[in-house]
């Protein structure tokens, strides 16, 4: 089964299909040992936390592949990856895209200076312009069943009613899903979920502009994926900058040891002893060969 047969699997297995996010391939680890069944690469996830920059579209189609094949080598689970604008050519986003193993993405319909879908002065292209990048990267899928997923950033600039007419324009162009960012009310959920005849993602990121909504909740809406783009690397964030203050105010970390995962949970999740015991047989295999 191919990564996008996968993903498609996955969103018909649980309703609506919780997408977390995850900034490295150790996350990838703890998230699918808890049970999720699709995995999220961010690009503010990349730009944040493996660049150090905003998202601002500083990052390249390079930049995103490195840690995709980094997390899709550490889990059996479908990544959606966030491709921002599709960069200069969305047919070779696509391309590499599916040979680095992710099983869909999401290409949005910002400008190229794109803006975190929650901030204000965002620009949107054109209708045609965003359904000419759509048809482009559906024409150029090497896996038909690879998930090509389009984000409308419209609401904020155009209303709500626009935006439904910008993805169902999306949808004749071949999108397969539709992300709906930025949405501010649940019957805005409803509506875009009520509109259109493919499954729809809310974005479930904190303090931003939409409201804070249940599994259950999306799923009385109409909605078929959920998704948590960098809950887990908020929280990671908060952590260790607690533990950065406690061990430079206070000279050491016992205060902040509870707080911690411990080296056997760390070792577990790696399976680091299986390797250890490959690492023992290998030795003793070559000792053998000696003598």
């Amino acid at each position: 089964m191919s990564a996008g047969e996968k993903f498609r699997a996955a969103v018909e297995a649980e309703r609506p299909l919780q997408v977390v996010g995850v900034i490295n391939a150790y996350a990838a680890r703890m998230a699918e040992r808890v049970g999720y069944r699709a995995l999220y690469v961010s690009g503010a996830g990349v730009a944040n936390a493996s660049y150090g920059l905003p998202d601002l579209g500083f990052t390249t189609l390079a930049d995103v592949i490195a840690d995709v094949k980094r997390i899709a080598a550490a889990t059996a689970l479908p990544l959606l990856v966030d491709v921002d604008t599709g960069w200069e050519d969305p047919a070779a986003t696509v391309r590499a895209m599916i040979e680095a193993g992710s099983g869909a993405m999401q290409i949005e319909d910002q400008i190229s200076a794109k803006r975190c879908g929650h901030r204000p002065n965002k620009q949107v292209v054109s209708t045609d312009d965003m359904v000419a990048r759509l048809r482009t990267a559906v024409t150029a899928r090497t896996d038909p069943s690879f998930v090509i997923m389009a984000r409308t950033d419209a609401v904020a600039m155009e209303g709500l009613e626009a935006a439904i007419s910008r993805a169902r324009r999306y949808v004749e162009a071949g999108a397969d899903m539709i992300f709906a960012e930025a949405l501010a009310s649940r019957e805005d959920f409803a509506a875009f979920a009520r509109a259109l005849p493919v499954p729809v993602l809310a974005n479930m990121t904190e303090f931003g502009k939409s409201p804070l909504l249940s599994a259950a909740e999306l799923g009385t809406l109409g909605i078929r994926l959920a998704l948590y783009p960098l809950s887990a690397f908020r929280a990671m964030n908060a952590a260790a900058l607690n533990v950065f203050q406690a061990i430079r105010q206070e000279g050491g970390q016992q205060r902040v040891l509870e707080s911690m995962q411990t080296r056997a949970e760390l070792y577990e999740f790696l399976g680091y002893e299986a390797y250890e015991r490959e690492a023992d047989a290998r030795r003793a295999a070559e000792s053998r060969a000696v003598e």
